[in-house]
């Protein structure tokens, strides 16, 4: 019997990446002899894990890809991609909510804190104002915050665009066989996730850091979309629109290439 080839596939500990990848962990999906290892960690931990390659398949913030390009392809699955919604007005500097808001504000002051500190950060007055990602979007009026900006709204009048946040990339060294493999179960897998809702939303409770089975369900649909199972050419176009932008502003060290696995 051939050996499995292992691939180490880290995402988020959020209700969005566990409803997506729900499907990994029963038996739905043709592995294709592909023995996945599902790495749970905060997105600007991998961010930086996928500047060192570490892991084969990684979910990452857009704005971090152009410092792992030369690595990684990018997946034409599993992106987080908000139609006229996004984050609101820090967390870490690598992650695409960070590069909105420079495209918005240009340079300013910031301090980095865990994306789970911020709401209260605000809401004490230690902080004028935060940056707000995964579900602080929808539950930041229990701390008595109001919204000043939606980032996602602003793009889309920028550009008539949704704001792609999060991808997931593949390490170039798989080779052309398993990189199409891998996409195959990947874009399987959350397909079988959007065919099983509820099931797949049971499981994506258990990463939902004490909220409600209603917030959960409102922030899977917010970011688990037709454009997670596939891009299409808004997407992609989204995606090149966002970096080309941040070059514009010297915000990465090197040119961009988009690459998408085929």
């Amino acid at each position: 019997m051939p050996r499995l080839v292992r691939i180490r596939f880290g995402h988020s500990p959020d209700p969005d990446d566990a409803f997506m990848f729900w499907a990994l962990t029963t038996d739905l999906v043709d592995d294709k002899g592909l023995e996945f290892e599902q790495v749970l960690a905060d997105i600007q931990t991998l961010n930086q894990w996928a500047r060192a390659a570490r892991l084969e398949v990684t979910a990452i913030s857009l704005a971090a890809y152009p410092f792992v390009q030369e690595d990684y392809a990018l997946l034409p699955h599993g992106a987080s991609i908000g139609a006229g919604y996004g984050p609101i007005v820090v967390p870490g500097a690598l992650t695409t909510a960070f590069l909105a808001l420079r495209l918005v504000l240009g340079d300013f002051p910031f301090r980095e804190l865990a994306f789970e500190e911020i709401p209260e950060e605000v809401a004490s007055g230690r902080a004028h104002a935060g940056l707000l990602i995964h579900e602080g979007q929808l539950t930041f009026e229990r701390y008595g915050l109001v919204k000043v900006l939606d980032l996602g709204e602003w793009w889309l009048l920028e550009t008539g665009l949704p704001l792609p946040l999060g991808v997931t990339v593949a390490r170039r060294d798989l080779g052309e066989r398993i990189l199409h493999d891998v996409s195959e179960v990947l874009g399987e897998a959350i397909q079988c996730g959007l065919d099983h809702r509820a099931d797949a939303l049971e499981y994506a409770l258990q990463f939902g850091r004490g909220i409600d089975a209603a917030v959960a369900d409102r922030f899977v649909a917010m970011y688990v979309n037709e454009m997670t199972q596939d891009y299409g050419r808004e997407g992609r176009q989204a995606v090149i629109e966002l970096l080309r932008r941040g070059e514009s502003i010297r915000a990465f060290p090197d040119p961009i290439q988009v690459d998408f696995v085929s």
